[in-house]
Order: C-alpha cells, then sequence, then structure tokens
C-alpha cells in the first residue's frame, strides 16, 4: 500500500512532519505499553499485515506519535514489522489468504451458528459466571492449578462439541469429494485442520477476546496475556487410525488454550515439562515442573505457550481437540530487545539467583579481607 506523503518539513493536521521522518529512520517500540491510550481501527485499510497488529502495537508508540494523524501511525509501524517479515513470508501469507477465500466462497457450512458466539449456547454456566464477574477470585473459583502455571476448567456444552466436531467431519468430506487440498495445524499433526480456513476466524477471535484475555490478563501478564491481539485455531485428532501422539514441543503461541471436545478414548494424557526461553529449551526438567493432564471432554487446559510439554499415545478410541494459540504481537516485538526472561523462565530465573548469589558471597569474602586487614 502506498502511504500519502506530506512535503518535508509542512505539517499534517497540525504535526510538524520533519521529526517524523527522523523517527521512521530507525523506528522502535517502547517496553510498556500505555494502557491510558485508546487505539485506532485499521479494519477499513489494505494491508499487507493483520490491522489488529497496528491497534495493538499503537499502545507500545514513542509519546511523540501517538496523536498523529494514523497515516504515519501506519507508515511507523509498518517499517517495524516489515524488518522482521521477509518477503518471502509475505508472499506465503497472501497466498494463504487466497486459499481461504477459495474455501469460504464453496464450502457450505453444516452448522452456521457456531460461526459466531451464542454464549449462552456454547459455555457451561460456571464459565460464563466467572467470566461475567471478571475477577481474579471468580476466574480461580472455576479453575484447578493442576501444576505451577497451567490452569484446567470446564467450559464448553456437550452440545456444542459435538456440533463443532460434526462441522469439522462435513469439512474433511467436502475436501475429500472436491479433491480440494487440506492444510494440517502445524507440521506436527497430519491429521485436524485450520478452523480459521473454513469460515470459523470471527468466532474464534471473539473467543480470544471476550472469554480468554480476560483470564491472560490475570494468569499470565508477563508473557503478553494482557495484549492477545491474534491466534491460531484449529482441531487435532488421535487415535490408532489418526495421529496417535506427539512429540516434546513449546507452542507458538503466547498463551494456549487446548480444550477436549471428545469423543471416547483411553490415553492421551499431556506431560509438561517447565517454562523456558530460545537459550534454555533443552535444558532438564526439574522434579516439582513435571505434571501430566488428563483430558475429559469439555474441560480446557490452559498454559503459556513456552510451557513444554508433549501428548502420550491414545491407546484406543477417537480423541479431538480445538487448541487455540494465542498471541500478541506487541510481546513479540518487545522480546527482541531482552535478553533476561527470569520473569517466565525458570532456567533464567535459576541462573539469576545464582549470579546474585555468587556477588552476595564476593562481596561478603570482599568484606572479610577488609576488616582482616584492619585489625592487623
Amino acid at each position: 500500500m502506498t502511504q500519502p506523503q506530506a512535503p518535508s518539513g509542512s505539517k499534517a493536521n497540525g504535526f510538524a512532519t520533519n521529526g517524523l521522518a527522523k523517527e521512521n529512520v530507525n523506528p522502535r517500540l517502547r517496553p510498556i505499553r500505555n494502557s491510558e491510550h485508546s487505539s485506532e481501527s485499521y479494519e477499513d485499510l489494505q494491508l499487507e499485515f493483520n490491522p489488529h497488529l497496528f491497534s495493538s502495537l499503537e499502545q507500545y508508540l514513542p509519546p511523540n506519535m501517538l496523536n498523529v494523524p494514523r497515516e504515519f501511525k501506519v507508515q511507523y509501524l509498518r517499517n517495524i514489522l516489515l524488518r522482521y517479515s521477509p518477503e518471502g513470508e509475505r508472499i506465503r501469507i497472501q497466498r494463504h489468504k487466497e486459499y481461504r477465500e477459495i474455501i469460504i466462497s464453496n464450502y457450505l457450512p453444516l452448522h452456521k451458528e457456531i460461526y459466531t458466539i451464542h454464549a449462552e449456547i456454547f459455555f457451561v454456566p460456571s464459565f460464563l459466571k466467572a467470566i461475567r464477574e471478571n475477577t481474579e477470585e471468580s476466574f480461580k473459583s472455576i479453575m484447578t492449578e493442576c501444576s505451577p502455571g497451567i490452569y484446567s476448567f470446564e467450559i464448553l456444552q456437550p452440545h456444542f462439541c459435538r456440533m463443532l466436531i460434526s462441522e469439522v467431519e462435513n469439512f474433511e468430506i467436502w475436501v475429500h469429494e472436491t479433491k480440494f487440498r487440506i492444510m494440517r495445524p502445524n507440521t506436527m499433526n497430519k491429521f485436524g485442520a485450520v478452523l480459521d480456513d473454513f469460515g470459523l476466524e470471527t468466532m474464534l477471535d471473539q473467543l480470544m477476546n471476550g472469554f480468554i484475555s480476560p483470564i491472560s490478563r490475570v494468569f499470565f501478564p508477563e508473557v503478553g496475556g494482557s495484549t492477545l491481539d491474534s491466534h491460531h485455531g484449529f482441531i487435532v485428532e488421535y487415535g490408532t487410525d489418526r495421529d496417535v501422539d506427539l512429540g516434546f514441543h513449546v507452542d507458538d503461541s503466547e498463551v494456549t488454550l487446548n480444550i477436549c471436545l471428545g469423543k471416547q478414548f483411553l490415553g492421551g494424557e499431556l506431560f509438561f515439562r517447565g517454562i523456558r526461553c530460545d537459550e534454555h529449551i533443552n535444558t532438564e526438567a526439574q522434579s516439582e515442573e513435571i505434571s501430566d493432564y488428563y483430558h475429559v471432554p469439555g474441560h480446557a487446559v490452559l498454559h503459556r505457550g513456552r510451557h513444554r510439554h508433549g501428548a502420550r499415545a491414545t491407546t484406543s478410541g477417537h480423541r479431538v481437540n480445538l487448541i487455540l494459540w494465542c498471541r500478541s504481537s506487541g510481546f513479540r516485538e518487545l522480546k527482541k530487545y531482552q535478553k533476561d526472561f527470569s520473569s517466565w523462565c525458570v532456567e533464567c530465573k535459576r541462573k539469576k539467583k545464582e549470579r546474585r548469589r555468587l556477588s552476595i558471597d564476593a562481596t561478603k569474602q570482599e568484606l572479610l579481607k577488609r576488616d582482616v586487614k584492619s585489625t592487623s
């Protein structure tokens, strides 16, 4: 998109633009979000990036950029995004957008009522009550903390679970009959489908923004839980004739919602092994970090994307799960400038404590030496 250009040194709506030109030479975001600033909407613009990214990142703009005309904010934020999005990646995104448009214009939904949120039909009353009260106490009242940072709670009505499973099955039948290529959820799963690809993107956006973000703001603020602005939503299927298990990994998310939809199965429990940054991804897990989670239809498990985990073999039956990877573009941008992740990486925290202990010991030794010299 070509952005409007004002002559150098002129004013646009009362703002001098020569200072903005200097800012755009090396645009940077502030490390702390300005939560009092109300971001503008960018959904009416034709942009190569998700317009929600611009709205989310706007709260991290330098103070002198917060009130400039929207076209200058777009240019500033676009320059930042372009630094981290190679041309090949942008081409891939455009092709995927075209792929989705073909599906949505040809696929006929089986259950149109699940393509937008109907809270009383979708969610169990206890979950809805907690969300409406919107307090830490109300969230904790419905949650079980299986292990530090891993929360389980009942969320979906059985009827909605059945409708979503049948919608996915209907889509897979359509794919088979039309011989259309289906894109799988990720590089690890050979079965399942991306829900956003056949029209459920709006519903999942509503799920993240209206129901998961309030919880994430409370329990995961240090990893972008308060600034979630995009998602990747998909179905995974496990069984003896599908994917059997899932290897040890971390998710491409800040916060992950994993909901078991059914059907009947044995096995398939998740195993967790601690939260790590990129540098410490392969370090050993401490005994207190080792835990298992057993799936129950209609129940969710919520955890940080960097919480290392995997799935044991589903030994019989058919297990279907809804996965929602929730992401924060603001957190991802700022993480590029950070070196210390001790607020959430267990190994960074351990090393920081060790450095502090060594520093204190060294200081004590130096003081003892001085005392010995002063008394001799």
